[in-house]
């Protein structure tokens, strides 16, 4: 490691959260980022992105910062982290309560801590060091008969706990030698906490994730990690409206010294859309029914755009928030994003692709399946009317529009499994024309997304240079994965976009320069991709391979660097997440199928 990198902070952070707070928590017991009160408000710690005036909840040892042994609680989102000092041995429950509640299940906006000694008699401290609204507001810790009020930020804030006020506001040392809990809620309780309390809510949000993990189909091959990522990916999803959103952080750089640094606390509809079918195929279908709805209240809102707010905002502007110094001093550090005006031609198939497959999954009973049917034609048309039209692409890029191979494919599949549905509903005139489209868009894909010169899809029509997002054609279903054209691209982005061992999105300068990060997602395509060509052990090679930079939470943020190994970009990523759960299933059909465990007990 070069000297100035040991300044650069890991990504080693759990996230935990119930639907309507997520928040970051490094094995020392800090909590570097929590946004109340929703994903997408302004925070309340940002140590990640400024270690002196984010802000930060942490516990001390005579004054220096600890490291403890950091894991999940099994199959659940509730973390334990063990810490050892001079003096003796405590431990901490972090967890945002998620309490079952019939059918459904209570989720306040708050995060529970729970400290308990374990040996000895541990000499702590607590920092307990909220900066409002991006450090920006003057706060004042005051004293109540019911706790200590946050007071000076954007919203009410109180931190209820059986630990003397003083000994919080004065950060003062004492003895640990009872099991003491910290409540930090939005708003204030209608009944204070008490121990008991706190410790019924541990064990009752731990058996909701244990109920909840347990009706997950998971595959054969890598079922842990599978699992993992399916508990990240409902952390993403907003309880009240449905929206999902792409990752918790903003501006974590996607590589250290540029100005590639975004807000991702959104809902991307493509990202969305890829998180329902991951989370469909494990056999969750509450988080896709509820973003139906939310679709549906966005589309009729207005023209379609690629992102929204939690609740389904379309102005989302981006601002550079210049007093904060960002993650490793790598600034700007930004909020809003102004890619909610680009035109990305895919997202209507994207869209579709995820009606379709809801509207036809037998496990959901839809009161008025039919009322979704004017939302997807929508999409349909909205899709044929812009197919052969230029547009920024699934990268973004913010100057350069082109005819993106991609965009053409995800017309394609807003066509097709438009059609699909017009069926289904009697609309056989409507699904015929529909389909006739498509045929000709998924023709101009084929003959002029595909450089025979080069041996593979390029990313513009017409073009010169590779793009990852090609490997999911099979996937949509354009063209099978054996087909000489798909394996010689795969082959020829093996040779061309891989850097030690992990795939580009592509390698020619974009807005910001030359690419040098490993956006992670293409790597579990290109492990997905070499699985549907029939190339299994060079699939588990690279999925394997991938695997191996998760943090030890086992969390991936967007991007890998990969001369380093480094986790970057905004964290956790649904978006990764996802690509991990759909390379792992297909593997792990595949490999069923191929070693026979295609039977009852096999």
């Amino acid at each position: 490691m070069k000297k100035h990198e040991q300044t650069i902070p890991l990504l080693d952070h759990a996230a935990i959260g119930n639907g309507r707070v997520l928040a970051l928590v490094a094995p020392s017991s800090a909590i570097d980022w929590l946004c109340l009160p929703r994903f997408d408000s302004p925070s309340v710690f940002a140590r990640l992105l400024d270690r002196e005036r984010g802000g930060t909840f942490r516990f001390l040892a005579r004054g220096a910062e600890l490291e403890g042994d950091c894991a999940y609680v099994a199959n659940t989102n509730v973390t334990r982290t063990e810490f050892r000092t001079a003096e003796g041995t405590f431990e901490v429950f972090d967890f945002a309560p998620r309490l079952p509640r019939g059918l459904d299940v209570e989720v306040p906006i708050e995060i529970t801590r729970l400290v308990v000694p374990i040996s000895g008699s541990p000499v702590l401290e607590v920092d307990f060091d909220p900066r409002p609204d991006y450090a920006r507001a003057n706060v004042e810790l005051v004293q109540s008969t019911r706790g200590i009020e946050v007071r000076g930020g954007p919203a009410p804030l109180m931190l209820y706990t059986n630990l003397p006020a003083p000994y919080v506001m004065e950060r003062r040392g004492f003895v640990l030698a009872q099991p003491l809990y910290f409540v930090l809620t939005h708003g204030h309780r209608d009944d204070a906490p008490t121990l008991a309390s706190v410790r019924q809510d541990l064990e009752q949000t731990v058996l909701g994730w244990r109920a909840w993990a347990k009706t997950c189909a998971l595959p054969m091959f890598a079922a842990d990690d599978v699992l993992r990522s399916a508990l990240c990916l409902k952390l993403h999803a907003c309880h009240d409206t449905g929206a999902i959103i792409a990752a918790a952080t903003t501006s974590i750089p996607e590589a250290l010294g540029t100005e590639r640094t975004w807000d991702y606390r959104y809902c991307w509809l493509r990202d969305a859309a890829f998180v329902v079918e991951a989370l469909r195929r494990l056999s969750h279908l509450t988080e896709g029914e509820r973003f139906m709805r939310f679709i549906r209240d966005v589309v009729e809102s207005g023209p379609l755009q690629p992102l929204y707010g939690l609740g389904g905002e379309r102005e989302i502007p981006e601002r550079v928030l210049g007093h904060l110094a960002g993650f490793a001093g790598n600034g700007p550090v930004r909020i809003g994003n102004a890619a909610a005006l680009q035109v990305q031609n895919d997202l209507m198939g994207e869209v579709v692709l995820c009606l379709e497959t809801l509207l036809s999954d037998p496990r959901i009973v839809h009161e008025l399946p039919r009322s979704f049917f004017p939302t997807l034609r929508k999409m349909v048309e909205q899709a044929l009317s812009v197919a052969r039209e230029p547009d920024t692409g699934i990268w973004e890029y913010r100057a350069q529009p082109r005819h993106y191979t991609f965009s053409r494919a995800m017309c394609w599949a807003a066509a097709h499994r438009g059609a699909v549905v017009a069926s289904r509903f009697g609309e056989r005139e409507l699904a015929k024309t529909w389909e006739q489209d498509a045929v000709l868009l998924r023709g101009e894909v084929l003959e002029q997304g595909f450089n025979r010169e080069l041996g593979f899809f390029t990313q513009a029509l017409g073009g010169k240079n590779p793009d990852a997002s090609n490997l999911l054609l099979p996937s949509l279903g354009l063209i099978d994965a054996r087909d000489p054209r798909f394996v010689s691209t795969v082959d020829a982005y093996a040779e061309r976009l891989v850097v030690n061992g992990m795939m580009l999105r592509y390698r020619h300068d974009d807005d910001f320069g030359a690419t040098t990060s490993a956006f992670t997602i293409c790597s579990f395509w290109w492990a997905e991709a070499l699985a549907l060509m029939g190339r299994l052990d060079d699939a588990i090679d690279v999925f394997q391979r991938v695997v191996a930079h998760q943090n030890p939470l086992g969390l991936f943020s967007e991007d890998v660097d990969p001369a380093s190994g480094r986790l970057l970009g905004n964290f956790p990523q649904a978006y990764t997440h996802v690509g991990l759960v759909h390379a792992a299933m297909t593997i792990g059909e595949l490999l069923d199928a191929r070693d026979g465990r295609v039977r009852a007990w096999a």
